[in-house]
């Protein structure tokens, strides 16, 4: 019996409440009320699995889900052989080395011979083999940001979303060693049958991602002020804004419609 097309989303953290609403705005309708970790989709006739963001790359890699959504920074560390097929434009961070105020370091150069903590070793360690800088990698798993004033390391690599967390800790960065944000993972050796179906799951999503904070709109403009209104128009953004104006310009009967799909 051929087993249904699989579909992981994270079971908690940042990524889990943007994943979920993505899903269901794709039509993957799914109940999460309790403790269950899988549910299925009968629109889609998919299954939908929760895990732990951190072993999403592997259950992907090693063909336990077709596709799943998670971080680009869980997959590189990782090393998944996963492929990227849609970003998703949600969960944005960085993987910043830093220092403390203090430090005399600006440069990763300047740490050689020093010690990194970090939660993210593989990556950390790609980083400086990259720039060709040798260090002590200390693998820390929570409260990163302790370790320059425990003593513990010279600096850290650690994900940061706006820096302010760097800031309260008296920490500065000194270089971004990764850009991260979801994204829609799939196996990489996926049938042509489960290809199709992985391929038009990225193109709803992506038509859904599309469509967020865009709106349709509809008037009546007068031929003596339709230049005026067109010249208003820049697209299909910043509408609300755009009514008042609209209106003194001598539009009328203006209809502001939400957009649940725009294919690019």
């Amino acid at each position: 019996m051929t087993r249904p097309f699989r579909l992981a989303l994270p079971s908690k953290g940042r990524l889990h409440a943007p994943a979920l609403a993505l899903a269901r705005d794709a039509g993957v309708e799914i109940d999460v009320s309790g403790r269950a970790l899988h549910a299925h989709c009968s629109q889609w006739d998919i299954e939908v699995l929760f895990a732990r963001s951190d072993d999403i790359p592997a259950w992907v890699e090693d063909g336990a889900v077709e596709t799943a959504i998670a971080g680009r920074n869980q997959l590189i560390e990782a090393g998944s052989q996963a492929r990227e097929l849609l970003p998703l434009g949600f969960g944005r961070c960085r993987l910043e080395l830093a220092v403390a105020n203090d430090s005399p370091v600006r440069a990763p150069a300047d740490l050689a011979g020093g010690r990194v903590a970090t939660a993210y070793p593989a990556t950390t360690r790609a980083f400086f083999e990259q720039a060709g800088v040798e260090v002590q990698l200390v693998a820390i798993h929570g409260s990163v940001e302790l370790a320059p004033r425990l003593q513990a390391a010279e600096a850290i690599c650690d994900l940061v979303s706006s820096g302010e967390t760097l800031r309260q800790n008296g920490l500065r960065a000194v270089e971004t060693v990764l850009e991260s944000e979801a994204v829609l993972l799939a196996r990489p050796d996926l049938e042509e049958r489960l290809g199709h179906v992985a391929a038009a799951l990225a193109t709803v999503m992506e038509s859904v991602l599309a469509a967020r904070d865009r709106r349709y709109l509809m008037l009546n403009a007068p031929d003596g002020s339709l230049d005026e209104v067109i010249a208003l128009l820049p697209g299909m953004e910043s509408v609300v804004e755009l009514l008042g104006p609209l209106r003194a310009a001598g539009a009328s009967s203006i209809l502001v419609l939400p957009i649940e799909h725009l294919v690019p």
